[in-house]
């Protein structure tokens, strides 16, 4: 059955590796995330986000993960990804999310402070989990749409009081990942990461992680990061694969023929993400 980030992570973070956090929209995605979890016997945090969650049905996206994780043999986390609206992040801790994120990087410390500290209190007797985010992560994703000018690193000192005060599980930090696919290599500065790791000790998330090269991610891992983040990748292997059948049999219209290797597809980045990640065989 589902169980909480907390869970899975605070594991992650005792070993030191990373699990993988993969965005869904829909069933086809579903299956592959789990199925690719329990080929390579790993945990795994299925995402949705907020736009997912409008575009499939709050019930009809929960009833789909809840069902198939009710089958697996591997520990599975629901978690909301960048959870911007108070109204969103309360639906999904009423409807059996067992993760979420608060993402109030849009407001100053004082007020980000707050919000996520209320979300913490609410959803801890739940027993669900609380990610937060502290600085501006850039990019283009899903609703999420941060300049690069608007893009900040995350401050160590603000990262200690932030997580002093609010009490959150785990957090997602900015040293120069962004949403969405890269035009160049990023610049991450490894070097924050580690200042803030070892300050807070505790389970550190990074977002856009997409395109990154494995050289950077397990260096990332190695230096603390115990959640990573994936969308677009699988987007695109999804695209891929359509456009492949499409392609190849302009004649078939069964949508089975046409989604089925979009599902193979995914399914093969989220285990070479898993291997990548060091969570195989983790579950």
């Amino acid at each position: 059955m589902l169980v909480s980030g907390k869970e899975i992570l605070d594991h992650a973070h005792k070993l030191g590796y990373a699990v993988g956090a993969f965005n869904t929209n829909n069933l086809e995605t579903t299956q592959a995330i789990i199925q690719a979890a329990e080929e390579e016997k790993s945990p795994v945090i299925i995402q949705s986000s907020q736009t997912a969650i409008t575009y499939a049905g709050i019930d009809e996206l929960y009833q789909m993960v809840k069902g198939i994780a009710g089958r697996a043999s591997v520990p599975v986390c629901l978690h909301l990804d960048h959870g911007t609206d108070w109204a969103a992040v309360m639906q999904c801790l009423r409807t059996g999310w067992t993760s979420v994120m608060f993402d109030g990087s849009k407001y100053d410390l004082a007020k980000n402070i707050e919000i996520t500290k209320s979300v913490v209190e609410i959803a801890r007797p739940m027993g669900v989990s609380v990610e937060a985010e502290l600085g501006k992560i850039g990019g283009v994703e899903d609703h999420i749409n941060v300049s690069e000018k608007d893009a900040t690193m995350t401050d160590p000192d603000e990262a200690v009081e932030f997580v002093e005060k609010t009490g959150v599980d785990y957090l997602a930090i900015a040293i120069g990942t962004a949403h969405g696919m890269y035009k160049g290599d990023p610049n991450l500065d490894f070097d924050r990461l580690e200042t803030i790791k070892k300050l807070l000790n505790m389970p550190i998330v990074l977002h856009g992680a997409s395109g990154i090269s494995e050289e950077d991610i397990k260096k990332a891992v190695s230096l603390g990061v115990n959640k990573i983040n994936i969308d677009t990748e699988l987007r695109l292997a999804f695209q891929q694969a359509v456009h492949k059948v499409v392609r190849e049999t302009p004649d078939v219209y069964d949508p089975r023929k046409i989604l089925g290797p979009a599902t193979l597809a995914i399914k093969e980045v989220v285990k070479g993400k898993i291997k990548m990640f060091g969570s195989s065989g983790r579950a």
